[in-house]
């Protein structure tokens, strides 16, 4: 048996280390033109799994979307779904800039995006399927940001999510130009109000800052024990539910004093959620509907008397005609 010489053993070396096209860690391909070349080690270990599946031609993607579509075809979808995972990265790659941390999760959102516009898909419009898929990609992708861009949601709106986008771009536009991006000339660019503008620049430049957390860094007082309350002041809410239980009382003291169709009304359609109509009021006592709105005139007439000798500070609970606070 003749052995190699040291020459050939180095050839061979050499040649066994040498990198194959699809194990090259930037697996961008030059021909590939739905994979961008990235260099983050991030996502190499993806980007090398989804490169092994093959591109679909334009007749290729139609014929499988219509086995999907006619006749629920799972296999037609999941090839569908995994030949457009690069379509994916490439339109992730456009948000990055507005998306600072884990940029997998922009391939996720779009990737889930991708399954729902592969549900979506009419392959009989004429439409190719990657340009729709790259509408629901966007869509995805631009809403995770929007939810995430702060713990409190900036806005969901498609205006608000334009203006998000768009108000820094303007105001760098503005400046290059020579012009300072005042909020009058930013909302007319824009084609926007101005409140608009000074809200958006007023969420998108502030910061996070938790409820739990302290007013100052020697302090034990945190963020929320300052917050001011919108709702009414702890001594009307407690006026309020007195008010509410003495008026109870008396209007209990009152149901005595009532004949039938009297308590009726009052229990079934004054002090209730659900008030009946006239008209059921009306059959049940076989009278007429008009009857029955005299009877609950007088009976108001009657209450309003009541109450102001027996609880003169009612007149913020009724408005002459209907109960302001349920008994």
């Amino acid at each position: 048996m003749t052995s190699k010489n040291e020459s050939d053993i180095k050839k061979d070396s050499e040649e066994n280390r040498e990198v194959k096209p699809h194990e090259h860690p930037l697996v961008a391909m030059p021909e590939d033109t739905n994979l961008p070349t990235v260099s983050n080690p991030a996502l190499h270990r993806y980007l090398q799994e989804i490169s092994q599946y093959e591109l679909l031609t334009r007749e290729e993607t139609d014929e499988l979307a219509i086995q999907f579509r006619e006749d629920g075809n799972q296999d037609a979808a999941y090839r569908l779904v995994s030949a457009n995972l690069r379509l994916v990265v490439k339109v992730a790659m456009d948000f990055q800039k507005y998306w600072m941390q884990n940029f997998m999760d922009l391939i996720q959102e779009g990737n889930v995006g991708l399954v729902q516009a592969t549900k979506k898909f009419d392959p009989y419009r004429g439409v190719k399927f990657s340009y729709y898929a790259a509408y629901w990609i966007r869509a995805y992708i631009l809403k995770f940001i929007m939810d995430n861009w702060r713990l409190v949601k900036i806005g969901t709106t498609q205006a608000q999510r334009k203006l998000f986008f768009s108000l820094n771009k303007e105001k760098k536009l503005l400046e290059a130009q020579g012009f300072k991006p005042e909020v009058k000339l930013l909302a007319e660019r824009l084609k926007v109000k101005e409140s608009e503008v000074i809200e958006m620049s007023q969420r998108m430049d502030s910061w996070d800052v938790s409820l739990e957390s302290p007013v100052r860094s020697d302090s034990e007082d945190e963020q929320k024990s300052f917050i001011p309350s919108d709702g009414p002041a702890i001594e009307d809410v407690v006026a309020g539910e007195q008010m509410k239980e003495k008026l109870s009382d008396l209007l209990k003291v009152l149901k005595v004093k009532l004949n039938d169709k009297e308590r009726m009304i009052l229990e079934e359609r004054l002090l209730t959620d659900e008030p009946l109509t006239l008209q059921t009021i009306a059959d049940r006592f076989g009278i007429s509907r008009e009857r029955v709105r005299q009877i609950e005139v007088n009976l108001l007439k009657k209450m309003k008397k009541y109450l102001e000798i027996e609880m003169p500070d009612i007149v913020d609970f009724f408005d002459g005609k209907r109960m302001v606070q349920k008994v």
